[in-house]
Order: structure tokens, then sequence, then C-alpha cells
């Protein structure tokens, strides 16, 4: 009886100790997070951060508005959808970035880019050949496609494409007047 008693006060021991270490980590992560999204942050601290098992992290590394830009490409490269939508709209982000995720395998992730207002027009030129149907509809619909796109855009096989292509363009013909 003695030593299932004792084996008891050891198990117990290390469930304390065990909960004791998970408290650890997770304030150790809280702490990560904070450090990844404060603008504060060092550079090769927020390179370590990117890196991080945790996504709340790597999302966090992504949102910083002072991440340079190779950090921001190398999280344009995530396996993970929402870190690399997060790129897209931190505003840091450069157009070589962007060009990079015009070829997301993942279709909201090329609809985001085509939606978000800080994309240069060279992005737009070439989300506008996206096979998405909704990617090309969001670059229609983008004030920063060219007027040459969006005339390319009236000829597109899908009619509503093409129709909100010539909207666009004669919106901006009558704004510009």
């Amino acid at each position: 009886m003695s030593s299932l008693r004792h084996f008891s006060l050891i198990s117990l021991g290390l469930i304390i100790l065990s909960s004791v270490t998970t408290l650890a980590l997770a304030e150790d992560i809280i702490d990560q997070a904070r450090a990844a999204r404060n603008p504060s942050t060092p550079v090769e601290i927020l390179r370590q951060l990117a890196i991080s098992e945790n996504t709340e992290i790597r999302q966090n590394v992504a949102r910083n508005r002072r991440a340079p830009a190779e950090l921001l490409l190398q999280l344009a490269h995530d396996p993970q959808q929402e870190i690399r939508i997060t790129v897209i709209t931190n505003t840091a982000t450069n157009e070589k970035t962007h060009l990079y995720l015009t070829n997301d395998p993942v279709q909201q992730v090329r609809s985001v880019l085509a939606r978000y207002e800080y994309c240069s027009s060279a992005v737009m030129d070439k989300l506008a050949d996206d096979k998405s149907v909704d990617v090309r509809i969001e670059v229609a619909q983008n004030w920063n496609t060219s007027l040459a796109t969006l005339q390319k855009m009236t000829k597109d096989s899908y009619t509503e494409v093409s129709h909100i292509a010539s909207r666009e363009l004669t919106k901006r013909k009558l704004e510009s007047k």
C-alpha cells in the first residue's frame, strides 16, 4: 500500500510539474506573440520568431509593419494561407512579394491580393489572367488596375468580368472629365 501511495505522490508531482511547464510555455508564447507584433522588436528577433512553430507568432511577424521585405517574402512561402494573406495586407510588403503571391495555389489568397488597394498595377496586370473568375472580377473592380488591363478585360470570356471591366472603364472616363 505504501508503494502505491508513493507512486501516486510521484504521479501527482509529475502532473503539477507538467502543468507548471505548460503554463510557462503558454506565457512564453504570449510574450513571443507580443514581441512579434511590436514594431520596436529588433529585426534579428523577428527573424527568429518568423520560424516559430506557432502560427499566431508567425502571423504577428507577418502583420508587423517594421518587418523587413526579405522576411515578408519568406513568410509569403508559409504553408498557412492565413499568414500569406496577412503578408498581403501588411503595408510594408513590397511589389516583389505581391507578384510572388499572384501564383499562390490557393484562390482565396489570390482573391485577397486582387482586392487589396495597395497592390500595384503590375500585380493587377498579372492577376487579370488568373484562372479564377472570382479573382478576375476583383481585378476589374480594383482602382489600381490600369486602363490598358481593363480594356483587355472587356474581352474576357466570362461575361461578368467583361461587363465589370467595361463599367469601370466608363466610370473612370467620366471621373476624369
